[in-house]
């Protein structure tokens, strides 16, 4: 009965800790390419073929149903991967159609035309390759019209915090919040568009201010899933243990997300 999460390191484990919670009977089995990471700087290619290659890991750990954690992944992958055809009985799903929903306050099986949402201009903060896939705008527009997106490429973010160096993570949000609010003063909403930003949260609100509502997406993601699973008991798999694997070096993994979640984590070799 595992599901599977994927993240190129450790932002997923903000989903992860979220889902854990909203389903505790549910084992997980968490992948970190960490030998890879981070995502957010490589070509559509190699991030299409490094996610193909991790989902692939976790079907064979009993995974049917993988959640792609990692807001890069889903915004270069997860389209091709799904289109290009899947084995009978997996399925994979993304991090954007909850954020989605939660933003235009209509649920993803609503499939009426585009229409006017409370949200006029909003601010995304991703990483670069994010930004340039332009998937959170493309799947913005299938649900709502007149919403003014103002994208910014988050830089140095990931990396810093993947280093446990949050003194610099904390100056590079402010930074690119500045960057930001340049191009768009007043935004109504801001998207935290990669799930290592949640630890940063506090960051990017204090920085854009009170008046600003910050989507998040860790909480949203597990309560989507656990409506989908109630809806699709089936996509539960084999598998029964919980795990954590990753394709760096397992001892140094586990040290860092340790330091991240702040309770042992022990990451094995994927």
């Amino acid at each position: 009965m595992a599901v599977g999460i994927f993240d190129s390191g450790l932002g997923g484990l903000t989903v992860l800790e979220a889902v854990q919670k909203r389903l505790p009977e549910v084992p997980f089995v968490y992948l970190a390419d960490s030998a890879h990471a981070p995502y957010g700087v490589r070509t559509p290619e190699d991030i299409h073929t490094l996610t193909r290659a991790a989902v692939a890991r976790l079907w064979e750990e009993g995974c049917d149903l993988v959640i792609l954690a990692c807001n890069t992944a889903s915004a270069a992958a997860l389209r091709r991967i799904q289109e290009g055809g899947l084995p009978e009985g997996k399925r994979v799903l993304g991090v954007f159609v909850p954020l989605i929903e939660a933003l235009t306050e209509r649920d993803w099986g609503d499939n009426s035309p585009p229409r006017e949402v409370a949200v006029k201009h909003v601010a995304l903060f991703a990483t670069p390759a994010t930004v340039a896939s332009r998937a959170f705008q493309r799947e913005l527009a299938f649900r709502a019209i007149g919403v003014d997106v103002e994208a910014q490429a988050c830089a140095g973010v990931v990396d810093a915090i993947e280093e446990g160096d949050m003194i610099l993570a904390e100056a590079l949000v402010r930074s690119h919040v500045e960057a930001l609010k340049r191009k768009m003063p007043a935004p109504d909403a801001a998207v935290l568009g990669c799930t290592h930003y949640p630890l940063m949260e506090s960051v990017f609100q204090e920085a854009l201010g009170p008046g600003v509502k910050v989507f998040s997406q860790a909480g949203l993601v597990a309560e989507s899933l656990a409506d989908y699973l109630a809806r699709h008991p089936d996509m539960l798999g084999v598998g029964q243990e919980p795990k954590f694997l990753t394709t760096g070096d397992a001892a140094q993994v586990s040290d860092r997300a340790t330091a991240f979640l702040r309770r042992k984590i022990a990451f094995e070799a994927a």
